[in-house]
């Protein structure tokens, strides 16, 4: 075969290849044309309902509503709700009370480290009416404010723990409530040391050294010399 033919018949090869190839991609862009168009659909679709964070569809406070009859968005709680960790199933222990009656115990046991706290507490938030003793005699009662009654007289000695405590969560008189400055556990400390006060004004005699309040030994001086002697 002579280079003239040989180079004629890869000419009609190479144009029959290349009508081929143009011939697939027409056909594969015919195929695609359809998927791109619903790609671009969707891409428009999804577009015009973007919804970022900073457009909720919720209400604020005080926007009406179109839902509810009544015309508002904020909604009464149900009746009966109890917010989380503030469910009081001891209502000796939250009230100072069973049945709206006071309660004449304690809820928890009494020791020293309670008494110490119930000191600190009432120290804090009650001296300055109270005085440290109890009597009604604080500082702002020096100053005009109306004077409580002592914690010493027969009434309050008398009185029931569960009373002090809701004195003390609820106020009385010129007296305001501390349910929120003073958490209950110290409420009760309080009243625990409330009851101390009362108790070294007024302790049996048979607890006192010697049996008499009123001869309570003195103690001596350093080196063992009576008082007065030398």
């Amino acid at each position: 075969m002579c280079p003239s033919e040989r180079g004629s018949r890869f000419a009609v090869r190479a144009s029959a290849n290349s009508g081929s190839i143009e011939s697939r991609i027409a056909k594969r862009e015919s195929r695609l044309a359809p998927s791109a168009a619903l790609v671009m659909a969707m891409c428009a679709l999804l577009g015009a309902c973007r919804q970022d964070m900073h457009n909720q569809p919720k209400y604020r406070g005080l926007r009406p509503s179109a839902f509810f009859a009544d015309g508002s968005s904020a909604r009464p709680i149900v009746e009966g709700t109890i917010a989380r960790g503030t469910l009081q199933e001891d209502e000796a222990f939250f009230t100072g009370k069973v049945d709206k009656v006071a309660v004449k115990e304690f809820p928890f046991p009494i020791d020293d480290t309670v008494v110490d706290r119930g000191q600190e507490r009432y120290n804090i938030y009650c001296s300055p009416c109270h005085d440290r003793t109890g009597g009604g005699n604080g500082m702002v009662v020096q100053r005009g404010y109306k004077q409580p009654p002592s914690y010493h007289i027969d009434r309050l000695r008398n009185a029931d723990v569960g009373y002090f405590f809701d004195v003390i969560t609820n106020g009385f008189g010129a007296m305001p409530d501390y349910r929120a400055q003073i958490a209950p556990r110290d409420r009760w400390a309080i009243v625990a040391y409330i009851r101390a006060l009362q108790y070294s004004q007024h302790a049996p005699a048979a607890d006192v050294p010697g049996g008499d309040p009123t001869k309570v030994p003195q103690q001596q001086p350093a080196g063992g010399a009576e008082p007065g002697k030398h």
